[in-house]
């Protein structure tokens, strides 16, 4: 007799959650904690101000985490995001000097990012060389690129119109008061939040609900027993690792876009944040298992985390450090629940 009846009910009675489920809720809980005690902390940690730039502040981190969690669960890891980012942005930001409009350069920014993930997965899948060794290559590369064309100098000077993605808001209410500022009745909901929620919407739906994700679960769990079984694992891989380029590139154009100003030393370390929100939310570095959900929960996490510190008053230096101890905790967590 089996532990479950056709309805899913366990057919003694007992409840049963299953490991990436108890994941998931230790980490609500963990994100539940940590809301709670750094608003007795500071009265301005609740305030609707603070809440905005704690969204603003995790975009960058979901976006990139997402891009990362396909690529976890495919089995692999990539360490270039961070550095594909700033490539994208110094894109983004030369093709509007040269005279290119705003939407277009940005999309260029991004396709920028897609061919540094596809060259990750070609790499990879053709040439052999594992994820680790790859991505480190393109880190560098990609880095080493974004100082070159631009000198290692910043981009400025590139219009109101580019500053419009990563500083609007929609539903933004404003009453005039006849002074010189006008008075903000309602902030508005920011465009990288809104934009951040459509793409972990459509990430949680093609992983659930499309044969391309149910091939990157069937990749990470077993290669080839999935490759026996027609999927086709190099080209998978390959999707995988393009996406995280591409949202790495979106990234890059959010972030560059808040600064109203391209940076081409922006994005250092920021693949670390990427995996520890995938990890922290339920991904196994094994692969085979991981969801958007739990991502989003995890780089909602490090947001919450990083905001409650700094309004405390600590050093981004042992904020580094805390982080780091969850990481390793979270990783521990997932080297107990494979064990079982």
């Amino acid at each position: 007799m089996t532990d479950l009846d056709r309805s899913g009910v366990p057919a003694h009675g007992a409840l049963k959650i299953s490991p990436v489920s108890f994941h998931k809720l230790s980490a609500v809980l963990t994100l539940t904690a940590l809301v709670f005690a750094f608003s007795f902390g500071n009265d301005a940690f609740l305030t609707v101000n603070n809440g905005l730039t704690v969204l603003l502040q995790t975009s960058v981190i979901g976006l990139l985490g997402i891009g990362m969690t396909l690529v976890i669960i495919t089995g692999g890891i990539d360490l270039s995001v961070g550095s594909v980012l700033a490539l994208s942005g110094v894109v983004t930001g030369l093709s509007i000097k040269a005279g290119v409009p705003v939407g277009p350069a940005m999309a260029l920014g991004v396709c920028a990012g897609a061919a540094c993930g596809a060259f990750n997965g070609f790499v990879i899948t053709k040439m052999r060389i594992t994820p680790f060794v790859a991505t480190l290559g393109m880190m560098l590369i990609a880095r080493g690129l974004a100082l070159q064309l631009t000198g290692a100098a910043p981009i400025s000077r590139l219009g109101e119109a580019f500053g419009a993605l990563g500083n609007g808001s929609l539903f933004r209410i404003v009453e005039d008061t006849g002074g010189i500022f006008p008075k903000v009745v309602f902030p508005g909901i920011p465009y990288p939040v809104i934009l951040l929620a459509l793409v972990a919407l459509a990430a949680a739906y093609l992983l659930n609900r499309r044969q391309t994700g149910r091939h990157i679960y069937a990749t990470g769990s077993n290669e080839e027993a999935a490759r026996l079984s027609g999927v086709l694992v190099d080209r998978t891989k390959i999707f995988a690792y393009t996406l995280s380029g591409a949202l790495a590139g979106l990234a890059g154009n959010v972030l560059m876009s808040r600064l109203v100003t391209v940076q081409p030393n922006e994005g250092v370390m920021y693949e670390l944040d990427a995996i520890a929100a995938a990890v922290i939310g339920g991904a196994s570095l094994m692969g085979g298992v991981g969801n958007i959900s739990g991502t989003m929960i995890g780089a909602f996490i490090i947001g919450v985390l990083r905001n409650g510190l700094n309004m405390a008053g600590v050093s981004a230096f042992i904020q580094q450090i805390v982080i780091g101890f969850i990481v390793i905790l979270a990783v521990f967590v997932d080297q107990i629940r494979n064990r079982r």
